[in-house]
């Protein structure tokens, strides 16, 4: 049966992914996000949608943050573009995330075969293997303008495909490999981690006033906090100074206003528990509740006022630590 609508969608990538053996996180699919899953060290996050087109931009900055603290591979699943199906083996971008069709993902989760073609405003392009096709040429006896001529391109752009400086369309591309007798393009890693060389600091634009306090208190002990507004968490935290043993990333929630009941608590401390799991993450609450124990369902609670109270990163994680074996 053809899959029509998001729901068949999700529920296709869902049990994809369980069959091909990965740990996957409950379907999210208010969030900027829908599944997390994991197989040994890959980190999937997925947003699936019918028209891709439809992604929300501040969406796309959130999951590309949450991306870059788990060190996940960000993709957009989809049906189709405003105006045509997506193609198989095809990757297309929206706001820099890639893009791709369900086959696609298929293809790469099952058979190990990642796609080659990037559809880019004009056409379809590839990104030559510059080392193998200088290899080749020479083998010929080929001069950079000998093969340019007999690709059809200038002997500048020649020398930019071997040296890695653009991508070639895809006819340029077949009329090379057909001239030199061997693949020459370059698979697209979709499952390459997402990391981005910035340094995570504590927007805290879309947290109230109370949890925008208690992410800059995470700051404050050497944090690097990165505040979520579509995601079953308020933030994620990650130590900027390694210890020898590696710190797991934190995902908290910081809501503290009083009105919040135990079911509400005991929801919010499911999903915690779900994502902390599939990410290996140290999960945990803020809360001003005094009454409220140490723990909700093994999800460790720190008091507001003890916020204050840390000299540093390393005395947090020890007590985020202790209450989650107690």
């Amino acid at each position: 049966m053809a899959v029509t609508n998001r729901n068949q969608l999700i529920r296709e990538v869902y049990q994809l992914l369980n069959k091909e053996g990965f740990e996957t996180s409950n379907i999210y699919d208010q969030s900027c996000f829908d599944i997390v899953a994991r197989k040994k060290l890959l980190i999937l996050l997925l947003k699936i949608l019918v028209n891709i087109d439809s992604i929300n931009e501040s969406h796309v900055e959130e999951i590309r943050q949450i991306s870059n603290v788990f060190l996940a591979s960000p993709i957009i699943v989809g049906l189709k573009s405003k105006n045509h199906i997506l193609e198989e083996d095809v990757v297309y971008e929206r706001h820099g995330l890639p893009a791709i069709g369900l086959q696609t993902l298929k293809n790469m989760i099952i058979y190990d075969e990642y796609p080659e073609i990037l559809a880019d405003r004009g056409g379809y392009y590839v990104q030559i293997n510059g080392n193998v096709l200088k290899e080749y040429r020479e083998e010929y006896n080929l001069s950079l303008k000998d093969l340019a001529d007999l690709a059809h391109v200038s002997r500048a752009t020649m020398y930019k495909y071997e040296n890695g400086m653009v991508r070639a369309n895809t006819e340029t591309a077949m009329l090379l490999e057909e001239i030199l007798n061997t693949k020459i393009t370059l698979d697209i890693d979709l499952f390459e981690p997402y990391q981005e060389d910035i340094k995570l600091k504590a927007d805290t634009s879309n947290l109230n006033q109370t949890q925008g306090t208690n992410a800059q208190n995470l700051a404050k002990l050497g944090f690097g906090v990165v505040s979520t507004n579509k995601s079953p968490f308020d933030a994620l935290a990650k130590a900027e100074i390694a210890t020898k043993k590696k710190d797991n990333p934190l995902i908290a929630n910081l809501n503290v206003q009083d009105e919040q009941n135990t079911k509400t608590l005991k929801k919010m401390a499911i999903s915690l528990k779900d994502l902390s799991l599939v990410t290996s993450s140290d999960p945990f609450f803020v809360l001003a509740d005094d009454k409220i124990k140490d723990s909700i369902d093994g999800i460790p609670v720190i008091k507001s006022w003890e916020m204050k109270e840390f000299e540093n990163s390393k005395e947090f994680l020890k007590l985020i630590k202790e209450r989650r074996n107690n």
